[in-house]
């Protein structure tokens, strides 16, 4: 039996203005883990995460629809009027699956953005289908039958360190007080 499977990550927020198309803003970081135990105690194969990714570029992020919402609906269908960003990008760098994700100029990719430009934390969780089986040491294990649906930003993320970066902000150069500075110093440390 298929159960809908959300994993959260949490985004460092680094939010940067598209050079290309002023406006438009993205962000990155680390989307999902291959083999780490997640809060919600289950671990992805290689073979089953690599398989669904790459499908996923191929259907979804290749043909510009790839899309998610803020938080996750009970659903496995992505809904276009919640939408709140686009994965532009997803590419590996060891077990780290990497993606740099367009917040979209709607009601909830408003919201991603002005909780990223205060300065806030936020996660990033894959919604999927599929089954888990409970292993001997203890975890669960997502099967071969796990199908991708989309990744949606949430509050609290499953996968450890999977935070949403903003590469810079260049919609106001303000040269911030000393006080601004610590406290984005603090903040930058506290997310480390």
């Amino acid at each position: 039996m298929s159960n809908l499977l959300v994993e959260v990550t949490q985004f460092k927020p680094i939010l940067k203005e598209s050079k290309e198309r002023p406006g438009v803003f993205e962000v990155e970081g680390v989307m999902q883990r291959i083999g780490a135990l997640n809060q919600n105690n289950r671990k992805y194969p290689a073979e089953v995460l690599k398989r669904e990714v790459k499908k996923y570029m191929s259907e979804f992020v290749k043909n510009g629809n790839a899309y998610g919402e803020l938080d996750h609906p009970e659903s496995p269908v992505v809904s276009l009027k919640n939408a709140s960003h686009i994965v532009k990008d997803l590419y590996w760098d060891g077990d780290d699956l990497m993606g740099r994700v367009e917040l979209l100029n709607t009601p909830a990719g408003n919201i991603v953005k002005e909780i990223i430009k205060a300065g806030h934390t936020i996660g990033i969780s894959s919604r999927g289908t599929g089954s888990v089986q409970q292993t001997n040491e203890g975890h669960l294990e997502v099967q071969p039958d796990f199908e991708l649906v989309c990744w949606d930003f949430v509050s609290n993320p499953s996968t450890h360190g999977a935070f949403m970066n903003p590469i810079s902000l260049n919609e106001n150069k303000k040269k911030l007080s000393k006080y601004a500075q610590l406290d984005s110093i603090i903040n930058d440390i506290l997310r480390a």
